[in-house]
């Protein structure tokens, strides 16, 4: 398995892709900025030249996540054996940080500009400019949020998504524009403040995602699910249990997972059926399984097979009880292993003690296992 190659060339086209669409970002913000400034202080509107500021932080970030994703990209090394990949969650701070800084600063001028008011004064070419950095920003966001997705990069979704919101608000400044020049009255001051809430808002949304990457996340049950269905695919497998992920970066995803296999089967079979696995599970989804610990199912004991329908029928009663796998009965030493997904709306310790006692009571003569997983997948 050429992991290190495939990764290699991903990361670098992936790389690529980000630096490109930023440069994109940077260059349409830059020059709306330009239009924007010149439109807001030639109209003396306060909301034109909050976009145009907002429009800047927009370059700004686009910078940043550029850094970000450079710096991301360098390979493992000694000190960093797994990689720089989680820099690029600290650019998606800074950036996130930016557009809130940008929001609370034109927040408190929209609320100047509202306490001492100033006419504002729209033109024709003023109107048109506004209109066509609306659709600009239309297609800016859509672009870059389409890109950060192919490519899965946090701080490319954010900007695209922050784009597509711009292209609102400016809709909000036209909108403002055009009541004061038929109707004569001026509305952008209080304009200025919804464009600042909103990008209030998109800083603060962007920080959590950005802090739960950071801090690890529960699993979509999507990933889990098409681990657990390329996994149980290998003939061999009976079930795949306690799947685990690691990331250390966009697309730099290691994981573990538990298969249980029949007891019948020889350490050269397990080698082999586990190296397929982490091929398969690569070469499909990008993440490599640095582990795969095996569960041995009783195949050829009739007692075994009645125990564990007993079992499975006793802790599944709980609600807590989310599920019960691994289980393995070994009737000569009177052995009983199984592990338990715990729900986390229950004491883990009382829960525990409590099936030890059902079982106790049920098999007085073994001795027991039990193993509580924590509830880390759907």
């Amino acid at each position: 398995m050429d992991n290190k190659n495939d990764i290699t060339v991903l990361a670098a086209n992936r790389e690529k892709a980000i630096v490109k669409t930023s440069i994109v970002g940077i260059v349409t913000n830059i020059l709306l900025v330009g239009f924007k400034a010149f439109v807001g202080l030639v109209s003396n509107s306060i909301a034109v030249i909050l976009d145009a500021v907002n429009n800047l932080s927009d370059a700004l970030s686009s910078v940043v996540t550029i850094i970000g994703a450079k710096l991301g990209a360098k390979q493992p090394d000694k000190k960093h054996p797994l990689g720089y990949g989680r820099i690029e969650y600290l650019s998606s701070m800074i950036v996130a940080a930016l557009v809130l800084y940008a929001g609370i600063t034109s927040l408190v001028e929209s609320i100047k500009k509202i306490i001492h008011p100033e006419a504002a004064d729209y033109s024709t070419v003023s109107i048109i400019i506004i209109s066509v950095a609306i659709v600009v920003k239309l297609i800016l966001g859509m672009y870059v949020k389409k890109q950060g997705k192919k490519v899965n990069s946090g701080a490319l979704v954010a900007s695209g998504s922050d784009a597509l919101f711009d292209a609102i608000l400016s809709s909000s400044v036209l909108a403002s524009a055009i009541v004061y020049l038929i109707w004569g009255v001026s509305l952008e001051a209080y304009v200025g403040v919804i464009i600042a809430g909103f990008i209030i808002k998109a800083g603060i949304e962007m920080m959590i995602e950005t802090l739960n990457d950071i801090i690890g996340k529960r699993e979509d049950a999507e990933t889990t699910k098409e681990l657990k269905e390329i996994i149980c695919a290998e003939d061999a497998v009976l079930g795949a249990y306690d799947v685990t992920l690691f990331n250390y970066g966009p697309n730099k995803n290691y994981g573990s997972v538990h298969i249980e296999l029949p007891d019948n089967l020889s350490v050269d079979d397990v080698d082999r059926i586990t190296r397929k696995i982490q091929t398969d599970v690569f070469h499909k989804t990008g993440v490599i399984l640095t582990g795969i610990g095996v569960y041995s199912f009783n195949t050829s004991d009739d007692e075994a097979a009645q125990m564990r329908n007993t079992v499975q029928k006793t802790v599944m009663a709980h609600d807590w009880a989310l599920q019960m796998h691994g289980f393995y009965a070994d009737t000569e030493k009177k052995t009983v292993r199984f592990d338990v997904v715990v729900s986390f709306d229950v004491d883990r310790k009382e829960a525990l003690e409590t099936m030890y006692g059902e079982m106790k009571d049920l098999y007085p003569e073994y001795d027991i296992l039990i193993v509580p997983d924590v509830d880390i997948a759907d």
